[in-house]
């Protein structure tokens, strides 16, 4: 199975989501997918099993418990396949970043001079001198 039939189901998307923070237990991860996506227990670990055999997920047991973490391999994988495709957006998003730091200057200047144009404010600069 490729990464991103890995990661196109949207239950797997939604348990790695879970998993970020760090470890989650077998039964934490169900409940909250039983609960979002109404899936049997069973569903849920099918969805498990699958992430940990393709490299997107670990497990390891505590008393009895299983704690289930993110495995960066599969991620790997997937970032390995759009890394050509990376030009695609990282100019645009480099565009964007620069678009909102200018427009964030340009609103400050405006407030700075909007604050500087207030008579109260003139009124105060004025007491403070003399």
């Amino acid at each position: 199975m490729h990464a991103f039939d890995v990661l196109g189901d949207p239950v797997r998307r939604r348990i790695l989501e879970l998993l970020l923070e760090g470890e989650e237990s077998a039964g934490r991860l169900s409940s909250v997918i039983v609960e979002e996506f109404g899936i049997s227990q069973p569903g849920v670990s099918q969805h498990l099993r699958i992430l940990r055999e393709h490299g997107f997920a670990t497990v390891r047991p505590e008393g009895t418990r299983r704690l289930y973490a993110v495995d960066p391999h599969g991620l790997q994988q997937a970032n390995d396949w759009l890394s050509p495709f990376e030009r695609f957006w990282r100019g645009p998003l480099a565009a964007l970043g620069t678009e909102l730091a200018r427009g964030g200057r340009e609103r400050r200047l405006a407030a700075e001079r909007a604050h500087s144009d207030d008579p109260a404010h003139l009124e105060e600069e004025q007491s403070w001198s003399t």
